[in-house]
């Protein structure tokens, strides 16, 4: 069996914010907290991905994660970049080999909107 090896080091810093869920009048809402922990990761964005959606051409900001395997990092974390873009993570984050060393997902970069 090959040995798994991530294709660059983990040179970039990332912010991981883990929202909480607050329940008022019968309705949830996640809340994202002020408080991040620092990680290291390799950000491989190929450009992002092509989406062709009601005829028209878009390109959506995505990136390839590379990390140390870390529990805190779930489908549902907010990732933010030190350029103070905000990512979220597409899919379920995966522990390669189910060794719980590393850690590959992909994420999208969150637009504002009104």
């Amino acid at each position: 069996m090959k040995k798994y090896k991530p294709g660059e080091a983990f040179l970039v810093p990332m912010y991981l914010f883990t929202p909480q869920i607050i329940t008022a009048k019968g309705s949830s809402k996640k809340v994202i907290p002020e408080n991040c922990k620092l990680f290291y990761c390799s950000f491989r964005s190929f450009g992002g991905t092509e989406k062709v959606l009601d005829n028209v051409l878009s390109v959506e900001d995505t990136a390839v994660i590379e990390t140390w395997y870390r529990t805190d990092i779930k489908s549902d974390s907010i990732l933010k970049d030190s350029n103070g873009l905000v990512y979220e993570i597409i899919g379920t984050p995966e522990n390669i080999s189910m060794k719980n060393q590393y850690l590959k997902f992909k994420i999208r970069a969150k637009k504002g909107g009104a």
